[in-house]
């Protein structure tokens, strides 16, 4: 996927964590849905208009501008957000009353469950070297289990996937 919602080579946003990146990745993917729906909106007026005999008219131009407009308006809205977001998850992984977030010692719960299931599976990819010992120390991870829920099994499935 090409990022071009926002400039990751920026020093603002050079060092972002999984849970960050995974918000630019929705940002873009919501970007990108934007634009193709607009540039087949363009595509509509257009057969619309040939159908009419009205392909050269200045109404062409004047709505496929429109409909650009809107879709830039659209994309700004969601990178607004996106930067919205960043911001607020910047202060809120700083940590709480028990110290700074860091699963398994004092995990974030304000994470969406696919955003724990990145922060737990980077925790074991990092943590533990042997896939098999990954696996073994994850299965035994009852916290994992309370704070996945349903990613939980998805989890283990893919740490399974790396024992040969």
């Amino acid at each position: 996927m090409n990022i071009d919602i926002i400039d990751l080579t920026d020093p603002a946003y050079v060092d972002l964590n999984v849970v960050q990146l995974a918000m630019v990745r929705v940002a873009q993917t919501k970007k990108n849905k934007i634009l193709v729906e607009a540039d087949s909106n363009v595509r509509k007026l257009l057969f619309h208009l040939l159908e009419n005999d009205n392909a050269r008219s200045y109404i062409r131009t004047r709505e496929e501008e429109n409909i650009r407009k809107r879709a830039q308006a659209e994309v700004e809205t969601v990178r607004e957000d996106l930067l919205h977001q960043l911001a607020y998850e910047e202060l809120g992984s700083e940590g709480n009353e028990f110290g700074p977030y860091r699963y398994p010692e004092n995990p974030n719960y304000n994470l969406t469950t696919a955003q724990r299931f990145l922060v737990v599976r980077n925790y074991y990819m990092e943590v533990v070297g042997d896939s098999a010992t990954r696996l073994a120390m994850f299965g035994a991870d009852t916290l994992a289990r309370s704070y996945l829920g349903e990613f939980y099994q998805t989890l283990y499935d893919l740490l399974a996937s790396y024992v040969r």
